[in-house]
């Protein structure tokens, strides 16, 4: 993969990768997020994205939602567990105004007191949202027994009654001491000279101060199993199950991507989805999935049946997860499966907005990213036997976590 890359003196790193669209994409990742949150600043660093859209030094809300609508472009933000992302989709042209639009938001905003009960407010109705959808909180809350005691095992959301007593003081202090160059990104895709682009970096990134990062993240405490089971007044149960895995820097973490593939990635053959759903008819909706970061991972199930099917579909699910761990995938079966996976990756890479977002992520943890012949070498190189050993240590059932919304 071909992209020219550059640091400003103050450490703030640049990546772009040429294309030949009319459509540009840029911004700022910021590896910051709700595990850099100290106990009282639960949702801070969400409250924070939200906020950096309500006022600068020298703008206005409105004018800072208008600087790119006006020309047809789009503003956006999110916040994970470790990243905060500011980006913008415009046309070629405007791409300099997009650029000045992010440095002002991520470095000068104000956080105007009038605008922080409106935008709490707003929060709170996203949190509610989420309790109101027991198939989308029980990934946060899954997580949590995870993570247990540890931030990174946090709602991103944050707690109610925190956010309802954060200040300009609070958010500016949180910025302080966890918004720092070196762990920037100012990454770019699309047809723009990148001499110009390194010019204008120069002129609206160069001028603040270099930041180093002062402190550790704390590692997740020991890991323990759990089982728990929480009433919902709903039709269905929503399950989960699952185990911590690879951090991002692990030498296994693409094969443990395939083996989740595999288990119940996103395609119809996957599985459980075979065996759960169209041999048994057990389940609507049947998925694995598998995270990594920086020092830690998880990998989960999701399930959500009519409640007589509970016992029926567990064992099923132990299963298919005791023949991976016992058995072998032919070889024939195993090739069929990459090319899956290389075929997904590909049609995933024609969307410009996630391949620029992945730019961005890629470079702010490793400072590279792979290309796709890079990444079908080393899934060529991926055996069964590797598989297998994979899922012997991801997919013991002993050290399986399961949660159960009834």
């Amino acid at each position: 993969m071909f992209y020219q890359t550059h640091t400003l003196p103050n450490g703030i790193r640049l990546v772009h990768k040429p294309d030949d669209s009319p459509v540009a994409y840029c911004g700022m990742a910021i590896n910051t997020g709700t595990r850099d949150e100290a106990e009282n600043e639960q949702g801070m660093a969400h409250f924070i994205e939200h906020m950096l859209f309500k006022g600068t030094r020298k703008r206005r809300a409105s004018h800072i939602i208008n600087r790119l609508e006006d020309v047809g472009g789009e503003l956006n933000a999110y916040t994970n567990k470790e990243e905060t992302f500011v980006y913008s989709i415009i046309l070629k042209e405007d791409f300099e105004r997009a650029m000045e639009l992010t440095a002002d938001i991520v470095f000068n905003s104000v956080f105007p007191e009038n605008e922080i009960a409106k935008e709490v407010d707003v929060i709170l109705d996203e949190i509610q949202s989420y309790n109101d959808s027991p198939s989308e909180l029980i990934f946060d809350d899954f997580e949590e027994l995870i993570f247990a005691n540890s931030p990174i095992g946090r709602n991103i959301l944050g707690k109610a009654d925190l956010l309802k007593n954060y200040t300009r003081e609070d958010a500016a202090r949180f910025i302080a001491n966890n918004y720092h160059t070196d762990e920037m990104v100012f990454f770019s895709l699309g047809k723009l000279d990148f001499k110009k682009l390194v010019l204008w970096a120069e002129k609206y990134l160069g001028g603040y101060p270099a930041s180093l990062r002062p402190y550790k993240r704390e590692v997740p405490e020991l890991y323990v199993p759990q089982v728990v089971t929480t009433h919902k007044d709903t039709h269905q149960i929503h399950l989960m199950m699952g185990n911590r895995a690879y951090p991002l820097n692990h030498p296994d973490r693409l094969g443990l991507y395939l083996l989740n593939n595999i288990i119940g990635g996103p395609g119809m053959n996957s599985l459980l989805n075979l065996s759960l759903r169209e041999r048994n008819g057990l389940a609507y909706n049947i998925e694995s999935s598998y995270s990594g970061y920086t020092d830690t991972g998880v990998f989960s199930i999701y399930l959500g049946s009519d409640p007589k099917n509970k016992e029926k579909c567990v064992k099923l699910i132990y299963q298919e997860l005791k023949k991976l761990r016992e058995v072998k995938l032919p070889d024939v079966k195993l090739a069929k499966f990459k090319k899956q996976m290389m075929g997904q990756l590909a049609i995933s890479s024609e969307n410009k907005e996630s391949m620029a977002l992945n730019l961005g992520k890629s470079f702010l943890h490793f400072n590279y990213m792979e290309s796709s012949e890079e990444i079908q070498k080393r899934l060529a190189d991926i055996d069964a036997a590797k598989i297998q050993a994979i899922a012997n240590e991801v997919l013991d059932e002993k050290q399986m976590t399961s949660l159960l919304f009834f």
